[in-house]
């Protein structure tokens, strides 16, 4: 998957969740980001490995299904 499909993605699961994708530093081979209370990395390549940006989807949006609403 590409870099900027899955961010893309990380945005629509932000939006629905009502809270903020945000990138909190960029390092030599991984971006750090946060939506709403979750933070994450992302591999700074330009293919991801399917695998692993499905699991970085995944993490994010159960992270986000388990946070109380309001």
């Amino acid at each position: 998957m590409k870099r900027a499909e899955l961010l893309r993605n990380l945005r629509t699961v932000a939006k629905a969740h009502a809270v903020e994708l945000a990138l909190v530093r960029e390092g030599g081979a991984h971006s750090v980001y946060r939506c709403g209370p979750v933070q994450f990395t992302i591999p700074r390549h330009t293919e991801i490995n399917e695998n692993t940006a499905r699991g970085i989807l995944r993490y994010v949006t159960d992270a986000l299904d388990d946070q109380p609403a309001g």
